[in-house]
Protein backbone atom coordinates (compact mmCIF):
# COMPACT_ATOMS: atom_id res chain seq x y z
CA UNK A 1 0.00 0.00 0.00
CA UNK A 2 2.70 2.39 0.89
CA UNK A 3 4.89 1.48 -2.57
CA UNK A 4 1.31 2.67 -4.79
CA UNK A 5 1.29 5.26 -2.71
CA UNK A 6 4.40 6.50 -3.12
CA UNK A 7 3.88 6.33 -7.04
CA UNK A 8 1.22 8.26 -6.93
CA UNK A 9 2.98 10.91 -5.16
CA UNK A 10 5.82 10.62 -7.96
CA UNK A 11 6.72 14.04 -9.60
CA UNK A 12 5.83 12.46 -13.38
CA UNK A 13 2.25 11.19 -11.92
CA UNK A 14 0.59 14.36 -12.76
CA UNK A 15 2.16 14.54 -16.28
CA UNK A 16 1.45 10.71 -17.10
CA UNK A 17 -2.29 11.70 -16.05
CA UNK A 18 -2.28 14.21 -18.07
CA UNK A 19 -0.84 12.72 -21.14
CA UNK A 20 -3.11 10.05 -20.60
CA UNK A 21 -6.27 12.11 -20.47
CA UNK A 22 -5.27 14.02 -23.65
CA UNK A 23 -5.09 10.33 -25.43
CA UNK A 24 -8.70 9.51 -24.17
CA UNK A 25 -9.90 13.02 -25.32
CA UNK A 26 -8.30 13.01 -28.64
CA UNK A 27 -9.48 8.63 -29.43
CA UNK A 28 -13.04 9.77 -28.77
CA UNK A 29 -13.32 12.96 -30.69
CA UNK A 30 -12.24 11.05 -33.91
CA UNK A 31 -14.46 8.57 -32.73
CA UNK A 32 -17.71 10.57 -32.50
CA UNK A 33 -17.04 13.88 -34.72
CA UNK A 34 -18.22 14.37 -37.21
CA UNK A 35 -16.74 13.44 -41.06
CA UNK A 36 -14.53 16.52 -42.55
CA UNK A 37 -16.12 17.61 -45.78
CA UNK A 38 -13.27 15.73 -47.79
CA UNK A 39 -14.49 12.32 -46.32
CA UNK A 40 -18.11 13.34 -46.91
CA UNK A 41 -17.49 13.75 -50.48
CA UNK A 42 -15.32 10.45 -50.78
CA UNK A 43 -18.05 8.70 -48.79
CA UNK A 44 -20.44 9.95 -51.21
CA UNK A 45 -18.79 9.21 -54.01
CA UNK A 46 -18.14 5.26 -52.90
CA UNK A 47 -21.86 5.10 -53.14
CA UNK A 48 -22.08 6.72 -56.19
CA UNK A 49 -19.95 4.37 -58.16
CA UNK A 50 -21.84 1.21 -55.98
CA UNK A 51 -24.86 2.15 -57.12
CA UNK A 52 -23.75 2.96 -60.72
CA UNK A 53 -21.89 -0.45 -60.77
CA UNK A 54 -25.25 -1.92 -59.75
CA UNK A 55 -27.09 -0.21 -62.57
CA UNK A 56 -24.41 -1.20 -65.07
CA UNK A 57 -24.65 -5.10 -63.93
CA UNK A 58 -28.25 -4.99 -64.93
CA UNK A 59 -27.98 -2.90 -68.44
CA UNK A 60 -24.42 -3.04 -69.48
CA UNK A 61 -22.75 -5.91 -68.73
CA UNK A 62 -24.37 -8.22 -71.05
CA UNK A 63 -22.48 -6.82 -73.73
CA UNK A 64 -19.52 -5.16 -72.36
CA UNK A 65 -18.74 -7.46 -69.84
CA UNK A 66 -18.89 -7.94 -66.05
CA UNK A 67 -15.42 -5.19 -65.77
CA UNK A 68 -16.07 -3.21 -68.28
CA UNK A 69 -13.44 -5.02 -70.30
CA UNK A 70 -15.53 -5.52 -73.67
CA UNK A 71 -16.84 -8.21 -75.38
CA UNK A 72 -17.61 -9.72 -79.02
CA UNK A 73 -20.80 -7.43 -78.34
CA UNK A 74 -19.48 -4.73 -77.35
CA UNK A 75 -16.48 -2.64 -76.73
CA UNK A 76 -14.54 -2.06 -73.94
CA UNK A 77 -15.08 1.17 -71.41
CA UNK A 78 -12.57 1.09 -69.23
CA UNK A 79 -10.88 4.70 -70.40
CA UNK A 80 -13.60 5.65 -71.98
CA UNK A 81 -14.26 8.41 -69.06
CA UNK A 82 -17.65 9.88 -67.57
CA UNK A 83 -17.80 12.05 -70.86
CA UNK A 84 -18.57 9.03 -73.16
CA UNK A 85 -21.25 7.71 -70.65
CA UNK A 86 -23.40 10.57 -70.34
CA UNK A 87 -23.62 10.98 -73.94
CA UNK A 88 -24.28 7.91 -75.32
CA UNK A 89 -26.38 7.48 -72.07
CA UNK A 90 -28.19 10.64 -71.86
CA UNK A 91 -29.06 11.07 -75.35
CA UNK A 92 -30.86 7.20 -75.25
CA UNK A 93 -28.16 5.75 -77.28
CA UNK A 94 -27.42 3.51 -75.13
CA UNK A 95 -28.45 0.59 -74.37
CA UNK A 96 -28.29 -0.51 -77.79
CA UNK A 97 -32.10 -2.02 -78.68
CA UNK A 98 -30.05 -4.14 -82.06
CA UNK A 99 -26.51 -4.24 -82.94
CA UNK A 100 -27.03 -4.88 -86.97
CA UNK A 101 -27.74 -1.18 -87.45
CA UNK A 102 -25.02 0.55 -89.44
CA UNK A 103 -25.17 2.94 -86.98
CA UNK A 104 -27.29 3.33 -83.09
CA UNK A 105 -29.94 6.29 -83.78
CA UNK A 106 -30.50 8.78 -80.95
CA UNK A 107 -34.01 7.74 -78.62
CA UNK A 108 -35.48 8.14 -75.62
CA UNK A 109 -33.75 8.13 -72.78
CA UNK A 110 -34.44 5.14 -69.83
CA UNK A 111 -32.34 6.13 -66.97
CA UNK A 112 -32.88 9.26 -65.20
CA UNK A 113 -29.77 11.50 -65.23
CA UNK A 114 -29.17 10.78 -61.37
CA UNK A 115 -28.85 7.12 -62.51
CA UNK A 116 -26.84 8.33 -65.69
CA UNK A 117 -24.34 10.48 -63.57
CA UNK A 118 -23.92 6.56 -61.18
CA UNK A 119 -23.25 4.48 -64.47
CA UNK A 120 -20.84 7.70 -65.27
CA UNK A 121 -18.93 7.56 -62.04
CA UNK A 122 -18.05 3.56 -62.51
CA UNK A 123 -17.50 3.58 -65.75
CA UNK A 124 -14.93 6.26 -64.97
CA UNK A 125 -13.56 4.58 -62.00
CA UNK A 126 -12.29 1.68 -64.33
CA UNK A 127 -9.68 4.03 -66.10
CA UNK A 128 -9.01 7.49 -66.31
CA UNK A 129 -10.82 9.13 -69.21
CA UNK A 130 -12.54 12.39 -70.09
CA UNK A 131 -15.43 13.70 -67.46
CA UNK A 132 -18.15 15.55 -67.57
CA UNK A 133 -17.95 18.61 -69.04
CA UNK A 134 -18.70 21.73 -66.80
CA UNK A 135 -21.54 24.71 -67.85
CA UNK A 136 -18.60 27.13 -67.91
CA UNK A 137 -16.99 24.97 -70.76
CA UNK A 138 -20.10 24.92 -72.89
CA UNK A 139 -22.24 28.11 -72.07
CA UNK A 140 -22.21 30.71 -74.93
CA UNK A 141 -21.19 33.52 -72.53
CA UNK A 142 -17.58 34.85 -73.90
CA UNK A 143 -17.80 32.35 -77.01
CA UNK A 144 -16.41 33.92 -80.44
CA UNK A 145 -19.53 33.07 -82.71
CA UNK A 146 -17.47 34.09 -85.79
CA UNK A 147 -14.60 31.84 -85.26
CA UNK A 148 -17.23 29.01 -83.89
CA UNK A 149 -18.22 29.09 -87.91
CA UNK A 150 -14.61 29.13 -89.41
CA UNK A 151 -14.40 26.05 -86.73
CA UNK A 152 -16.85 24.60 -87.89
CA UNK A 153 -16.98 24.72 -91.44
CA UNK A 154 -13.44 23.63 -91.44
CA UNK A 155 -13.42 20.60 -89.12
CA UNK A 156 -17.72 19.68 -89.41
CA UNK A 157 -19.42 20.57 -92.10
CA UNK A 158 -18.05 17.71 -94.30
CA UNK A 159 -20.41 15.56 -92.52
CA UNK A 160 -23.03 17.79 -90.33
CA UNK A 161 -23.87 20.40 -93.15
CA UNK A 162 -22.36 23.77 -92.95
CA UNK A 163 -25.32 24.41 -90.58
CA UNK A 164 -25.30 21.04 -88.73
CA UNK A 165 -28.26 19.80 -90.29
CA UNK A 166 -26.96 16.47 -90.92
CA UNK A 167 -25.72 14.57 -94.04
CA UNK A 168 -25.58 10.95 -95.17
CA UNK A 169 -22.28 9.27 -94.89
CA UNK A 170 -21.01 5.53 -96.30
CA UNK A 171 -22.95 2.08 -96.06
CA UNK A 172 -26.16 3.19 -94.32
CA UNK A 173 -24.16 5.26 -91.47
CA UNK A 174 -25.00 9.31 -91.36
CA UNK A 175 -23.93 12.15 -89.13
CA UNK A 176 -27.08 13.12 -87.22
CA UNK A 177 -28.61 16.82 -87.15
CA UNK A 178 -26.91 19.29 -84.54
CA UNK A 179 -30.69 21.09 -84.22
CA UNK A 180 -31.98 20.51 -80.70
CA UNK A 181 -29.34 19.12 -79.26
CA UNK A 182 -27.86 19.64 -76.00
CA UNK A 183 -24.74 21.82 -75.65
CA UNK A 184 -23.18 19.44 -73.43
CA UNK A 185 -24.05 16.52 -75.34
CA UNK A 186 -22.36 18.53 -78.18
CA UNK A 187 -18.79 19.42 -76.22
CA UNK A 188 -19.07 15.75 -75.59
CA UNK A 189 -19.44 14.61 -78.67
CA UNK A 190 -16.84 16.40 -79.48
CA UNK A 191 -14.64 15.16 -76.55
CA UNK A 192 -15.16 11.04 -77.09
CA UNK A 193 -15.82 10.64 -80.80
CA UNK A 194 -18.70 8.58 -80.55
CA UNK A 195 -19.54 6.06 -83.29
CA UNK A 196 -18.12 7.38 -86.90
CA UNK A 197 -17.47 10.66 -85.76
CA UNK A 198 -13.45 11.60 -84.91
CA UNK A 199 -12.20 12.72 -81.12
CA UNK A 200 -11.35 16.10 -80.73
CA UNK A 201 -9.37 16.13 -77.89
CA UNK A 202 -7.87 19.58 -75.99
CA UNK A 203 -5.01 18.84 -77.10
CA UNK A 204 -6.11 18.62 -81.12
CA UNK A 205 -9.22 21.42 -80.25
CA UNK A 206 -9.13 23.67 -76.90
CA UNK A 207 -11.93 24.31 -74.77
CA UNK A 208 -12.10 27.45 -75.89
CA UNK A 209 -12.65 26.07 -79.65
CA UNK A 210 -15.21 23.81 -78.36
CA UNK A 211 -16.78 26.73 -76.95
CA UNK A 212 -17.38 28.76 -79.94
CA UNK A 213 -18.78 25.76 -82.24
CA UNK A 214 -21.25 25.36 -79.73
CA UNK A 215 -21.68 28.95 -79.74
CA UNK A 216 -22.15 29.16 -83.74
CA UNK A 217 -24.49 26.51 -83.67
CA UNK A 218 -26.78 27.83 -81.26
CA UNK A 219 -26.88 31.13 -83.48
CA UNK A 220 -28.01 29.15 -86.60
CA UNK A 221 -30.24 26.64 -85.48
CA UNK A 222 -31.58 29.17 -82.39
CA UNK A 223 -35.27 29.56 -82.90
CA UNK A 224 -35.16 33.29 -82.39
CA UNK A 225 -32.46 33.45 -85.32
CA UNK A 226 -33.77 34.88 -89.01
CA UNK A 227 -32.09 33.78 -91.93
CA UNK A 228 -31.01 37.07 -93.77
CA UNK A 229 -31.26 35.54 -97.11
CA UNK A 230 -34.55 34.70 -96.90
CA UNK A 231 -35.93 31.22 -97.50
CA UNK A 232 -33.46 28.46 -96.48
CA UNK A 233 -34.47 25.69 -98.21
CA UNK A 234 -33.72 23.29 -95.19
CA UNK A 235 -29.96 24.73 -95.04
CA UNK A 236 -28.95 21.77 -96.87
CA UNK A 237 -26.59 23.36 -99.42
CA UNK A 238 -26.61 23.36 -103.18
CA UNK A 239 -28.20 20.35 -103.09
CA UNK A 240 -32.23 21.11 -102.29
CA UNK A 241 -31.03 25.09 -103.54
CA UNK A 242 -30.13 23.44 -107.20
CA UNK A 243 -33.49 20.47 -107.05
CA UNK A 244 -35.63 24.09 -106.70
CA UNK A 245 -33.82 25.79 -109.52
CA UNK A 246 -34.73 22.79 -112.00
CA UNK A 247 -38.12 21.81 -110.67
CA UNK A 248 -39.53 25.31 -110.34
CA UNK A 249 -37.14 27.68 -111.99
CA UNK A 250 -37.16 25.39 -115.01
CA UNK A 251 -40.55 24.25 -115.06
CA UNK A 252 -41.76 27.32 -114.88
CA UNK A 253 -39.33 28.71 -118.32
CA UNK A 254 -41.22 25.47 -119.75
CA UNK A 255 -44.83 26.52 -119.37
CA UNK A 256 -44.21 30.04 -120.37
CA UNK A 257 -42.67 28.73 -123.40
CA UNK A 258 -46.07 26.54 -124.02
CA UNK A 259 -47.72 28.94 -123.00
CA UNK A 260 -46.32 31.35 -125.61
CA UNK A 261 -46.48 28.51 -128.22
CA UNK A 262 -49.99 28.28 -127.82
CA UNK A 263 -51.15 31.67 -128.10
CA UNK A 264 -48.99 31.85 -131.12
CA UNK A 265 -50.33 29.18 -132.64
CA UNK A 266 -53.97 30.43 -131.85
CA UNK A 267 -52.61 33.49 -133.25
CA UNK A 268 -51.77 32.49 -136.56
CA UNK A 269 -55.23 30.22 -137.21
CA UNK A 270 -57.49 33.08 -136.58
Amino acid sequence: MKKLSSRRRHPLAAVVVLLLALAATGGLYAAFAPASKAQADETSQSLTIKEGKKLYEVGCASCHGTGGQGSSDGPSLVGVGAAAVDFQVGTGRMPASTSQMAQIPRKKTIYTQAQIDQLAAYVASLGAGPSVPTKEQYGPEGADIGQGGELFRTNCAQCHNFTGKGGALTKGKYAPSLEGVDPKHIYEAMQTGPQNMPSFPDTTMTEKNKKDIIAYLHAVNGSETENPGGLELGGLGPVSEGLFAWIFGLGALIAVAVWVAARTAKAKKS
